[in-house]
């Protein structure tokens, strides 16, 4: 496993994100898991409650960080094209 992964969002100088592998991946696995295939998809909080158990304790001890990672997720895979927002509010996730 990389110690370093490669997020598909830029920094404001236009350079890509680096972060976490080994976190960036368990956060990866884990939303894959619990994501529908399609719409409505759940919302970030509804994905949150459905991950954490899924998580490896020494990562994300009590859940700490998980929603930064989420998003990290998150923001990476819609630029990749594996993770769609539902129209509307609250922002709804489900795999593309």
């Amino acid at each position: 496993m990389p110690d370093n992964a490669t997020i598909e969002v830029l920094n404001r100088d236009g350079s890509p994100y680096r972060a976490n592998g080994e976190k960036f991946e368990a956060m990866r696995v884990a939303m894959l898991a619990v994501l529908p295939a399609g719409p409505p998809g759940l919302t970030v909080a509804e994905t949150k409650a459905a991950l954490l158990p899924l998580l490896d304790p020494s990562l994300f001890p009590g859940g700490e960080k998980a929603g930064w990672w989420i998003k990290a997720v998150q923001l990476d895979h819609e630029a990749r094209g594996l993770i769609q927002r539902g129209k509307g509010s609250p922002v709804r996730l489900f795999k593309a």
